[in-house]
């Protein structure tokens, strides 16, 4: 016997052939109908509730959020799960498009490998129809980064499409340009660490806005300056917690009280001698990422030095980044020390809650988005919508080109591939011609989702298309066909290709197993 089956563990499974991909297809078909809901300007959200916390939940629409939340046990599903992770890593938006026509590509090739046509045959058609695809949307494309009015305008025309489908919909324009202006700051830079969130609740998200310098949310100690000029910032983490002896968990053996005195006034001393040697670098305000004790603020308050304690790890790190500190730990050799600058260190009050701004810092790309906001849900949504808009934004700066959005530029990709099929031989110009269906499939999903007659719009649209007008996609608003330059709708060229690309791939990868092995559980070891 060859199979497998004979030489695995009795609990090992081996699905093969038909079954095998029956199992893939029914795994990722599953995931993609799961998101699709979400696609689109009028996509519907999804409530995520975790079984372990029964407390915690989230409302969103994002398509790495939700899928990244899903315990799946079919590896196709995973596979497509992945594929979503790493479109938002790359691109930070198309989360659920890519899903979705990776979905639809393996819907139609479960009808061509029911009708008795080979995996690679599918899949040579396939490449030869993504080929197509890529050079259309590429032809399509428009660089305007010469030209500083047009692309600032394309920058706010993609940021604006890209939160149409998110909670900041209502609010877009103000959003669009908030996200806009902060990565324009970043200066070619796609370090979004240099753009701070902060969510602050109460108020609504109008309220919102760009703060253009650095906001840490903690509070200087007693008796300490709330204002300062012409900051010199050392920025640290080290002790600064001495100034009592722990005598729990400790044996202390001393003939008197007064000797407890005595140890408790050597390390007073020893904080002071400290505290002296970071005044003698000429600060003014000090941030530790560890506590402050009594003393040593006191201390600190006696010579005029604003000091601000157990600042969190990431606002510590990205406070040294802007103001160009560099986090330290001893202050003996003035080699090792580096200090950040900052025009104004000020207390702020926004809303019922008190803040520190950093403004004037020495790098003059940071700055800070505060959102307001009815709960902590829509906060947190709102912060995801907002990190797409600025995560696409900032790959456009690197990668200025821009496609029409709307469906436009999968009914272009798809007009393209319908021109080729013709020449190609065989059965590969129904694999090629698959292509384009699943392309319009996503096309008809948006109509969907927005209550539209889906069907009509895109048979619409088709017919555009063939006509040559090359700028039509669906006018959500009206549920009509549209000219996309006209209605502003724009989306990144470099997302709209990986997208293509990656779903392309991830399908293919799926369409060439024949085999899933589950192997058997591990045992423990049976002891007596």
């Amino acid at each position: 016997m060859t199979d497998a089956s004979y030489v695995m563990n009795d609990e090992a499974r081996v699905d093969t052939g038909d079954q095998a991909r029956l199992s893939s297809f029914v795994g990722a078909i599953a995931i993609a109908d799961l998101v699709k809901s979400t696609l689109g300007p009028k996509g519907m959200d999804k409530i995520l509730q975790s079984v372990s916390e029964k407390e915690s939940i989230q409302i969103t629409n994002d398509g790495a959020t939700i899928l990244k939340s899903l315990h799946v046990a079919n590896p196709a599903a995973k596979v497509l799960i992945d594929l979503s992770s790493v479109q938002d890593q790359e691109c930070g938006d198309g989360t659920t498009s890519v899903v979705v026509l990776c979905g639809e590509l393996l819907r139609q090739a479960e009808k061509l490998l029911a009708d008795r046509i080979h995996p690679m045959t599918v899949i040579s058609g396939w490449r030869i129809a993504a080929d197509v695809a890529r050079q259309a949307l590429v032809a399509s494309a428009v660089d305007h980064s010469q030209t500083p009015d047009l692309f600032y305008n394309d920058l706010l025309r993609i940021a604006s499409t890209t939160l149409s489908s998110k909670l900041l919909n209502k609010d877009k324009q103000k959003f669009a340009k908030l996200a806009v202006d902060a990565v324009l700051r970043l200066k070619g830079k796609t370090n979004l660490e240099l753009i701070q969130v902060i969510k602050i609740s109460g108020g609504s998200l109008e309220q919102s806005y760009l703060d253009e310098g650095f906001l840490l949310e903690k509070k200087f100690g007693v008796g300490q300056p709330r204002r300062i000029e012409n900051a010199r910032i050392m920025v640290a983490n080290t002790s600064m917690d001495t100034d009592k002896i722990k005598i729990y968990g400790t044996r202390v053996k001393v003939d008197s009280l007064d000797k407890v005195a005595e140890i408790e006034e050597e390390e007073k001393q020893k904080m002071r001698a400290k505290v002296d040697k970071i005044k003698a670098h000429g600060i003014n305000v000090f941030v530790n990422r560890q506590l402050i004790y009594n003393w040593p603020e006191m201390l600190f308050a006696e010579h005029g030095i604003a000091a601000i304690e157990h600042a969190d790890f990431e606002g510590v790190e990205r406070l040294a980044a802007v103001t160009g500190a560099e986090l330290c730990s001893t202050f003996e050799v003035d080699e090792y020390i580096k200090l950040g600058s900052a025009k104004l260190v000020e207390e702020v009050m926004i809303g019922e809650q008190r803040l520190i701004r950093f403004s004037g810092v020495e790098r003059g790309e940071a700055c800070t988005v505060v959102l307001r906001g009815a709960s902590s849900h829509v906060l947190d949504e709102a912060e995801r919508s907002l990190h797409d808009a600025l995560a696409v934004l900032s790959q456009t700066v690197a990668e200025p080109r821009v496609t029409r959005g709307g469906g436009c530029a999968e009914m272009l990709m798809a007009d393209a591939i319908d021109k080729i099929v013709p020449t190609v031989e065989g059965k590969q110009s129904l694999a090629v011609a698959s292509f384009s269906t699943a392309l319009r499939a996503v096309v008809s999903a948006i109509a969907d989702n927005g209550g539209y007659d889906s069907a009509h719009l895109v048979s619409l649209l088709r017919a555009a298309h063939f006509q040559g007008k090359h700028k039509a996609g669906l006018d959500m608003r009206t549920g009509e066909v549209g000219d996309m330059d006209e209605l502003g709708v724009l989306e990144s060229f470099k997302l709209k290709q990986h997208v293509v690309m990656a779903a392309a791939e991830a399908a293919e990868l799926i369409l060439r197993v024949d085999e899933v092995i589950t192997s058997a559980p591990r045992r423990r070891d049976q002891r007596d």
